[in-house]
């Protein structure tokens, strides 16, 4: 079959994440899917061309949340001089297994924010090609100092309603989701002003008590942004906001698996001690130089040094990775912290509910990967299936 073929496909004896036995998908000649049914149960169309992937994996591609840049250019610094690197980024992450993606600005300006919004803004409803802008992730600039990170300390702003609007500006419909420290406003209006928005609202960066993130997610607060790290540890008498978190049914947690944000012993536990894909999804946490080689590269007035795909400010404070969000799913793999279909719901369906949108399933376009799991050499590989 070829990516000009537009054909009926049955793709036969699968496996699907989320499904039990093997699967045939009927995929109709407009690439949507028609069914997802039991191979003992259906008969080929006639029709269709068959695709036999004889026990392989078939997902939809990744869904990344969290992530700074792509190619050289950073999202906080888009202007409409450099938006047509937008198209190269949004191809290069097609072919690296994602779907659709959330363009996550830093700690920066209010003025540098709205430049990026704007543009953003712009850019969505043209989109043809490449992995789908889904809307904006604002990681800050209402982050606790103590947990900064990287952020710059001198952007950080007080977590009110007139800062929060000041921030949007005319660009609210653009945010999909914003990072914040709840802490910073005890009354808990912020949560509630931007769930009115339709804003989804991630914990993070944030020296929250587990009873401060409790009130949160009562307020509608639905995620936590990168488990583990920027937040205080998981301690026996004061669980804090990440100990809330995993053991919330209605939260789940965003977390990076490059082997340096969080060491794989603690990814294990975090899997062990949460609902799994149900609770937790991937993200890459990539910065500007993801798709380039390491090396030393501008980010802000600073730079950062890229080193086997992690990115360290001078200093050393960790800043971010330049690996794209599939590794994550092979490393969860290598790793032996959990199995194929659990690491494929993790990049693929779990970030998809964290946002609100349907997994695989009738209806959904067929932007398939083929996911083989080499018995012999260990290794987990993917493809996608066209296009």
């Amino acid at each position: 079959m070829t990516q000009a073929t537009q054909n009926p496909v049955d793709i036969i004896n699968a496996r699907v994440p989320g499904y039990k036995d093997l699967q045939m998908l009927l995929v109709n000649q407009e690439r949507i899917i028609e069914q997802i049914l039991p191979m003992a149960t259906v008969k080929a169309d006639s029709r269709a061309s068959v695709i036999d992937v004889a026990g392989d994996w078939i997902s939809l591609g990744g869904v990344d949340l969290q992530i700074n840049g792509a190619l050289g250019l950073a999202f906080p610094d888009l202007t409409d001089e450099n938006a047509h690197i937008i198209q190269k980024i949004t191809q290069f992450l097609w072919d690296v297994g994602v779907d659709g993606f959330l363009p996550t600005l830093v700690t920066t300006s209010v003025e540098k924010i709205q430049r990026s919004l704007a543009v953003i803004g712009d850019i969505i409803p043209s989109q043809k090609t490449g992995a789908k802008i889904l809307g904006v992730h604002l990681e800050g600039p209402f982050l606790n100092y103590q947990k900064r990170g990287a952020h710059p300390a001198e952007y950080l702003l007080p977590l009110t309603i007139d800062e929060v609007k000041r921030v949007l500006g005319d660009y609210a419909h653009v945010v999909k989701v914003i990072t914040l420290a709840p802490e910073l406003d005890p009354t808990g209006e912020v949560i509630l002003y931007l769930r009115s928005l339709g804003i989804t609202v991630s914990l993070g960066h944030s020296q929250a008590t587990s009873a401060q993130a409790q009130l949160a997610f009562e307020l509608g607060a639905t995620m936590v942004t990168h488990a583990f790290n920027a937040m205080p540890p998981l301690h026996h008498r004061e669980p804090g906001l990440l100990g809330a978190a995993i053991t919330h049914p209605d939260v789940m947690c965003g977390f990076i698996a490059d082997g340096e944000h969080v060491s794989p012993t603690m990814l294990q536990i975090l899997l062990r001690a949460s609902y799994q894909e149900k609770g937790l999804f991937l993200v890459s946490d990539a910065l500007s130089p993801l798709g380039l080689l390491d090396g030393v590269y501008p980010w802000d007035s600073r730079q950062i040094e890229v080193k086997n795909g992690t990115a360290r400010l001078a200093d050393g404070t960790l800043s971010g990775t330049t690996l794209p969000l599939l590794v994550g799913v092979q490393n969860l793999v290598k790793w032996g912290i959990c199995d194929v279909e659990t690491a494929i719901l993790l990049a693929t369906d779990a970030p998809r509910q964290a946002i609100g949108l349907p997994g695989i399933a009738k209806s959904q376009p067929a932007n398939l990967l083929r996911w083989h799991w080499d018995e012999a050499t260990k290794e987990l590989t993917w493809q996608r299936l066209w296009g």
